[in-house]
């Protein structure tokens, strides 16, 4: 499609005719972006798109790709949630109707090394022994038939102290089973820290080539378990790549499910087990009511402001022609987008802990904000 001079009406941001590709105003209405020498249109029907280059021309290529990236993914109607967002992680595996699909995900992941046969929903909200102390807000936090606790968390974008988080996480189950004003001979049940990424993690002691790493204390001579109770489990969800006809067992379906729910149309042979019966019914979109579905497009926004912003500092920091570069990039790109979602969510009056869960910052550089 060609945009002839009589339809055009170019606009640009500040005036600025150098820095931003220019957009042609269509009869039909809405804007198109089109080559500049040749007003040839890249994308006809691509609503009012503007550019933000911070003087970088090669920013430009970098941000077109990952927007229209985005655009072409709404463009396709979704039948099933995705397990990747808050929304659809909690709706599935955190909310006590749907208890039968965490209990099933944990013993396929324990594979026999500890058995759940039932879990009670506990407060994810924990604040430390006074006021001052800082919060702790679990995705999933439920206690077995048998006192013990699990912590169930999705991470979608890397952290660089995330192994402190996990260890921090863990204390408050700890803590909290010290019975007040009696007498305790200090007896403590499991306490399990299980966390998916959607990343991968590049921990110099987990084998590269494994997805499922499991952390516990041992003694670094014998490599023999010291202690059995505290237990983390760090799954790498984003390394996992088998297809359909390539899973085995129900550990592998879930991860699958996981992964790759959101873009089924439906549901495959490969899952017909019947555990499965409650997930797809959950996760159908359609059958959400009105206030559901603002709450998962919510969601499902603040999961893709994560991942474009990751991939555009990774593709920056290649840019750079160095890995130093590409880590600087990652850096900068995820600082930035980790300030503007904090200032959004402190302009709608979100809880400051809240902020905290959701951005990855301090709760100094939060006040700084202010």
């Amino acid at each position: 499609m060609r945009c002839d001079e009589a339809s055009r009406g170019w606009r640009y941001r500040n005036g600025n005719r150098k820095n931003h590709p220019p957009t042609c105003k269509l009869r039909a209405g809405g804007f198109a972006l089109c080559d500049r020498k040749s007003y040839e249109c890249l994308s006809a029907s691509f609503p009012a798109f503007y550019l933000v280059v911070s003087g970088k021309k090669r920013n430009f290529a970098v941000k077109l790709d990952v927007e229209l990236n985005e655009w072409r993914m709404k463009q396709v109607e979704e039948r099933y949630i995705s397990l990747l967002t808050d929304f659809g992680f909690k709706r599935i595996f955190g909310t006590a109707m749907n208890k039968d699909l965490l209990i099933c995900f944990l013993n396929s992941l324990f594979n026999g090394r500890q058995v759940v046969k039932d879990v009670s929903y506990l407060n994810p909200e924990h604040v430390g022994d006074v006021y001052t102390d800082r919060k702790a807000i679990f995705d999933v936090y439920c206690e077995g038939e048998n006192g013990e606790k699990f912590i169930v968390e999705m991470q979608n974008a890397y952290q660089t102290y995330f192994k402190d988080r996990s260890l921090f996480y863990s204390t408050f189950p700890i803590r909290e089973q010290a019975p007040k004003g009696s007498d305790w001979d200090f007896k403590l049940n499991h306490v399990y820290t299980v966390a998916l990424l959607n990343f991968n993690m590049n921990e110099d002691a987990f084998d590269k080539e494994r997805i499922r790493h499991h952390v516990q204390l041992c003694d670094t001579a014998t490599h023999k378990i010291f202690y059995d109770k505290l237990e983390f489990i760090y799954v790498e969800i984003a390394k996992f790549n088998k297809t359909l006809g390539e899973l085995e067992t129900l550990y592998e379906k879930w991860l699958y499910a996981l992964k790759n729910l959101y873009k089924l149309t439906q549901r495959p042979k490969e899952l017909y087990d019947k555990v499965f019966d409650r997930l797809f019914e959950e996760a159908e979109i359609a059958k959400f009511t009105p206030q559901e579905m603002r709450e998962y497009e919510a969601s499902k926004m603040a999961y893709r402001d994560i991942k474009n912003s990751i991939d555009t500092a990774k593709q920056e920091g290649k840019q750079e022609g160095l890995a130093e570069g590409m880590e600087l990039g990652i850096e900068k790109g995820m600082n930035q987008k980790a300030l503007d979602i904090a200032r959004n969510m402190l302009a709608d009056g979100v809880d400051i802990n809240l902020i905290m869960k959701y951005s990855g910052l301090t709760q100094e550089q939060i006040e700084k904000l202010k």
